[in-house]
């Protein structure tokens, strides 16, 4: 986890408005919001590698409600065109979303139903599809 934070945070790119990473207090209001706990490989990557702009992938992000990117309003959306209520959305494209169950297993959401690929966890996923889509 951590070999993989650092490889995103030597990417990440310099923009005019950085993001910033969430407050544990941020991410209990985040399950509050979503009745529903996020699972561990999750919140590690929002306390300490949600701050992240790189490529073309866009991940969720729970410190700014008003970003186009907050996990709570991503994930709302993606069970309103019916994503499975025990997924959380990871990263939106378009309609489809990968997705994240209690088991930290990723999961591709696409044309309303789930794909047969998965990843046994946040990490795996980012070394195979995030870092490699420039």
């Amino acid at each position: 986890m951590n070999d993989v934070i650092e490889m995103l945070q030597e990417l990440s790119e310099t923009v005019p408005v950085p993001l910033e990473l969430p407050t544990f207090e941020q991410l209990v209001e985040v399950e509050e919001q979503i009745l529903i706990s996020l699972p561990n490989d999750l919140k590690e990557y929002l306390l300490f590698g949600s701050d992240v702009i790189y490529g073309a992938i866009e991940m969720v992000t729970a410190s700014d409600p008003y970003s186009h990117t907050y996990l709570p309003e991503v994930t709302s959306y993606a069970w309103s065109v019916g994503m499975p209520r025990e997924y959380i959305a990871i990263c939106q494209q378009g309609d489809n979303f990968y997705c994240i169950d209690q088991e930290a297993n990723i999961r591709f959401f696409k044309n309303g139903r789930m794909a047969d690929i998965m990843w046994e966890s946040l990490w795996d996923w980012i070394q195979d599809i995030w870092l490699k889509r420039k």
